[in-house]
């Protein structure tokens, strides 16, 4: 131990990203624990590192006492003086207990602990580097695909991106950059876990941050996500500023704002709409590019009953009630389509209805 352990821990620091005190003090627990293991050692003892020459001793605090009645934690004035003549009974003086054979044991026992230590540094400096993202948007490298699991790489450490949060359809190949979400990050004895994902709504919105300089500004505020990965979403976004169309903002020149997103998101369609504090405009926006003739909603159940033209039914509905669904989840109100015809029937059925009670009611009379 000397300069070669000064120079050992400044190569870890450059190689682990570690500070230099994290490494020595993980040292000095590390030989700690290796003195302890020596017969007779004292258990008030401490383990100091010079951190400028790389030199160690094992020290102990020791009270100083005119009749010493415990090695371990006293020391006789006479012997106190011997280190300094300024000692009084009662002051407290560190006291070399360093072993004399300590050097080769205290080498290896350290070298493992240190070893340890350092594993736990790294692990919990990555989870804390990690934790910090969640919510966040993090490009990583596919390093290998097993079976159906991607495995990305980092820098720091690895992820694992599961079926269930791969968008239907996508292939991966070894290389490629990828773009995922952080949904969570776990600490595990087998260091931290970060679940990533390319499905979670989360994304898109954080894809539209990164595109959309007037979201990142707070200009514009996306208000709502609603998303079915891989195939269709829809986006509510709302302008701070009347000057500024939020729709066109995050279009983009020629579009080409959405269609980086679009590209990054495997052609997933994505519908933008403008978010309104009015529940029955902000309904019909949602169910763009539907064209609607009225709205009526009924604010306890936050139920509503939409109308629109009869060529528009199909389109309003969407293939497999998709558009209706998605923007049910972006509005998260429930919404019933009707088309001009089905709403006209309706309303005949309820007004015969409605006579037939009156024509029996006077019968009555």
């Amino acid at each position: 131990m000397s300069q070669e352990l000064v120079q050992a821990v400044s190569v870890l620091t450059k190689n682990k990203g570690l500070a230099p005190e994290v490494i020595f003090e993980s040292l000095e627990v590390a030989l700690l624990q290796a003195y302890r293991k020596e017969p007779g050692f004292n258990p008030e003892a401490y383990v100091e590192i010079n951190r400028e020459t790389g030199d160690y001793r094992v020290l102990a605090k020791k009270q100083v006492v005119e009749d010493v009645t415990d090695d371990a934690t006293q020391i006789s004035l006479d012997d106190a003086r011997m280190q300094d003549l300024r000692y009084e009974v009662g002051d407290i003086v560190a006291v070399n207990v360093t072993p004399s054979n300590f050097g080769r044991s205290a080498a290896h026992t350290a070298k493992q602990m240190l070893t340890q230590r350092l594993k736990e540094a790294e692990r919990s400096i990555v989870y804390e580097e990690y934790f910090s993202r969640e919510g966040d948007i993090i490009t990583g490298v596919i390093e290998r695909v097993e079976g159906r699991n991607a495995f990305i790489n980092l820098g720091k450490t690895e992820a694992i991106l599961p079926p269930a949060e791969q968008i239907p359809g996508e292939s991966y190949q070894v290389g490629d950059r990828l773009k995922c979400y952080i949904v969570e990050v776990k600490k595990t004895t087998k260091g931290p876990q970060i679940m990533i994902s390319r499905t979670h709504p989360g994304l898109l919105k954080r894809l539209f941050e990164l595109e959309v300089p007037e979201i990142k500004e707070g200009v514009i505020e996306l208000k709502s996500v609603a998303r079915e990965p891989g195939m269709r979403s829809k986006i509510a976004v709302f302008s701070r500023d009347e000057t500024i169309d939020a729709v066109g903002a995050c279009v983009g020149p020629r579009g080409q704002r959405v269609q980086n997103i679009v590209d990054e998101l495997q052609d997933e369609k994505i519908d933008i709409v403008k978010w309104d504090e009015d529940p029955a405009v902000y309904i019909a926006n949602s169910l763009s590019p539907a064209k609607v003739i009225s709205v009526t909603v009924q604010e306890e159940e936050k139920a509503s009953r939409v109308v629109v033209p009869d060529y528009q039914l199909s389109l309003a509905i969407g293939k497999a009630g998709q558009n209706a669904r998605l923007a049910a989840k972006l509005t998260n109100w429930k919404i019933d389509i009707k088309s001009e015809s089905q709403a006209e029937e309706a309303d005949d059925t309820v007004g015969a209805a409605d006579d037939s009670v009156v024509e029996s009611t006077g019968d009555a009379e």
